[in-house]
């Protein structure tokens, strides 16, 4: 198999920052998009959707990569364990967002790099932490802390057009952490399976299990295609064209030119995008407590992603 880590990795100038920038603004997009969605179609026959999706446009980009598409010895249980972690995890993620606000979503699923920062330093010892990550993790907890413990009274506003919610707070911790199991895990994977090849099965074993569970739970649908808004096609789209296929295909392209922890340092952005687009989009307010959840979100990100000189040490 083609060793990817072979490849010279260039500075990031100011095309690569641009592009990283804009890709974390329209994955801070997400949770909104889904929103418009779900409030008119099942959550998990959404996934399905939206991850169908998503492999016409891998199967597309294989293609292009001529990676081939057939799983060989070694790489079918990689791809199957990868598309059940990715089953649960935006399960959880799309019913929670279902249950709450985007606003919320956006913060809480942001917080998966506690557990990804700490299961490379506990478990697959291949990161260590040091003080600037363990400040990045402080951070991020408190965005969890706030969003779970302090009231957000202006949510009763009539310009609030969802309502939080406990338990679809807690899908959305729940899928943060299998989230950062899932990051953990497919960083690994690839060292077995071409990530072209690993995505596209991850997203064909996603969708079958999310059109299986829908068919199960969500049918029959209370809603003719007929009646299907703009909105709701228009949030379709972007989850899986623009978010599942193009932010992919960027990302994977920003990867083998520069380092993964240069790139990763402008997804601080992501839940500065994603609250402003609940706020503007879904009518979200803007309270105190929300903004600092937001922020601290952020510097979660940013404080963790930062590059350290031994963490080349992980593509070892």
């Amino acid at each position: 198999m083609r060793d990817h880590q072979t490849n010279v990795q260039k500075p990031i100038g100011p095309a690569a920052a641009a592009l990283s920038l804009f890709l974390a603004a329209l994955w801070g997009g997400t949770p909104t998009a889904i929103q418009f969605t779900v409030d008119q179609l099942p959550p998990v026959f959404t996934a399905g959707l939206r991850f169908g999706l998503a492999a016409l446009f891998m199967l597309v980009w294989c293609q292009f990569e001529n990676c081939g598409i057939r799983l060989r010895k070694g790489q079918v249980t990689p791809a199957v364990i990868n598309g059940l972690l990715l089953f649960v995890q935006i399960v959880l993620f799309t019913v929670g967002i279902w249950m709450t606000t985007a606003s919320h979503a956006t913060v809480l699923i942001n917080t998966f790099v506690l557990w990804v920062a700490g299961i490379d330093h506990f478990v697959t010892k291949l990161s260590r932490l040091t003080a600037v990550k363990i400040a990045g993790l402080v951070f991020a907890a408190a965005a969890g802390f706030i969003i779970f413990v302090v009231s957000d009274a202006s949510a009763s506003e009539t310009t609030q057009r969802d309502t939080p919610s406990l338990w679809g707070d807690l899908c959305l911790a729940a899928s943060a952490f299998v989230l950062g199991v899932k990051i953990i895990y497919t960083k690994m994977a690839t060292r077995h399976v071409e990530p072209g090849k690993l995505m596209l099965w991850h997203d064909i074993i996603g969708t079958v299990l999310f059109f299986l569970c829908s068919l199960l739970f969500e049918f029959p649908l209370s809603i003719s295609l007929s009646e299907i808004s703009r909105p709701t096609i228009l949030g379709m789209l972007y989850q899986g064209i623009v978010v599942s296929g193009f932010c992919f295909a960027a990302q994977t392209v920003l990867l083998k030119r520069h380092s993964a922890s240069g790139i990763s340092v402008f997804s601080v952005a992501t839940p500065l995008f994603g609250v402003s687009a609940a706020v503007m989009l879904r009518g979200d307010v803007l309270s105190p407590w929300l903004a600092a959840s937001g922020i601290f979100a952020a510097l979660g990100i940013l404080l963790v992603n930062l590059p350290v000189r031994r963490e080349k040490l992980q593509n070892d």
